[in-house]
């Protein structure tokens, strides 16, 4: 444990400073993804109009995905973290004046200006690793930028499950989102120390040139991404409803939950590279999920019994047991993609991924929002997750297949 947590301290400081920007930004969307739902339900507004909303924090993510891959190709990366840096939490503060006041127009253009200022670390930060970490560091590099979400939603868990449970009037879901959002502006201090010295490869056509891009390739190496970003989109955002609506908890139990459970997956996350090398991606990848999958159709289905006290109990373990074994193929999945699609096509993929999980959200949040409004029961909606999980396993399996086959011939250089 020690000589694991040793190699994540000899990273580069810059990178200890990006993954900590990376880490407000990502509490404030750990904890709004968590309680803003809650707070909308206190403000009587159903979880049709949350979807609606939400969309379109989605959208603001897609319009400018594809746009933003393309862009940072050959350029430099860091200036881009100051927007999200700022972004983020000032968006936050709108979206929260939009619930106070019932604002629809103010709630839609802050959920959209939201999605685009989160895109501006979301796309870039992962290029901007493979760029300028060594080779023998990439893999702890990455894994550590994507363990920010556990680490956000430990400590994002821990603040609201803690003051929250104390008063539920001093510390509402309202004050206690202002508070994080006002936290958030503190990722710009650690942007600026970020080494200023950034490694940006030469290009020699247009970044416009679609026809510069490897479409078979990036086609093939995202499709199982498309596929799970649909499934995820119907389950991840609207958890703490499933929690609230079908088992009655708290919004302060529910936050204990995801502490917990966050706790689990930062744990998981440190070994990553040990399972990965142990393992290989073959069997680290599709197993983990496999039974990740599993786990989410137990919790799903206590939906069906209810009315017995024990239930909520199952659904929480589950809860608790699903979420490390999902996310530990997360940083795997990324990685082998980056190395499959090659040099020429990373800002590309990067963008696109962006655009595939945030249109997928997006048309899963409306999806969702249909769904509820014909009061379809949220087991129903997390049996369409699970099957384009499933879906999406078999795709990646492929995948890696390919991927070993091209490493082997040498067409796969590291």
């Amino acid at each position: 444990m020690l000589r694991t947590v040793r190699d994540y301290l000899e990273l580069d400081r810059s990178f200890h400073n990006l993954v900590i920007v990376e880490l407000f930004v990502q509490i404030i969307n750990v904890t709004f993804i968590t309680v803003l739902p809650l707070y909308m339900k206190a403000e009587h507004f159903s979880d049709a109009q949350y979807a609606h909303f939400t969309s379109y924090r989605y959208l603001g993510m897609l319009a400018l995905a594809l746009f933003l891959g393309m862009y940072i190709k050959g350029r430099k990366i860091l200036p881009m973290f100051y927007i999200a840096a700022i972004g983020v939490p000032l968006f936050s503060f709108l979206i929260l004046i939009g619930v106070h006041f019932h604002s629809t127009g103010l709630l839609l253009i802050s959920h959209l200006l939201w999605g685009t200022a989160y895109t501006f670390i979301q796309i870039p930060i992962l290029p901007y690793i493979i760029r300028n970490a060594p080779k023998h560091q990439q893999t702890l590099a990455i894994t550590l930028n994507f363990a920010t979400w556990s680490i956000a939603s430990i400590v994002g868990s821990l603040v609201i499950a803690v003051f929250n449970g104390i008063n539920q009037t001093v510390f509402s879901e309202q004050n206690l989102l202002f508070a994080i959002s006002l936290m958030g502006f503190t990722g710009v201090y650690f942007v600026m120390r970020i080494n200023k010295k950034e490694q940006v490869p030469l290009i020699s056509e247009k970044r416009s040139n679609l026809k510069e891009y490897d479409w078979k390739i990036i086609t093939k190496a995202l499709v199982p991404t498309s596929i799970i970003a649909i499934g995820a989109g119907f389950t991840i955002p609207f958890m703490s409803l499933f929690f609230s609506n079908v088992h009655k908890m708290s919004t302060s139990v529910f936050s204990f939950l995801n502490f917990t459970t966050a706790v689990v997956v930062t744990i998981v996350a440190i070994y990553i590279p040990k399972i990965k090398n142990r393992f290989g991606y073959q069997k680290a990848v599709t197993r983990t999920q496999l039974m990740a999958i599993f786990c989410l159709i137990i919790m799903a289905t206590t939906q069906y019994y209810n009315m017995y006290s024990f239930s909520v109990f199952i659904a929480a373990l589950f809860y608790l047991l699903r979420q490390p074994l999902m996310n530990a193929a997360v940083p795997m999945t990324s990685e082998i993609t980056m190395k499959y699609v090659g040099e020429r096509n990373r800002e590309m993929v990067s963008g696109l991924t962006s655009a595939i999980w945030s249109g997928s959200a997006y048309f899963s949040a409306i999806g969702f929002g249909i769904l509820r409004h014909l009061d379809v029961e949220y087991v129903n909606i997390f049996w369409i997750t699970a099957a384009m999980y499933l879906l999406g396993v078999f795709w990646y399996s492929l995948l890696i297949k390919d991927y070993h086959k091209k490493e082997t011939s040498g067409m796969i250089v590291h």
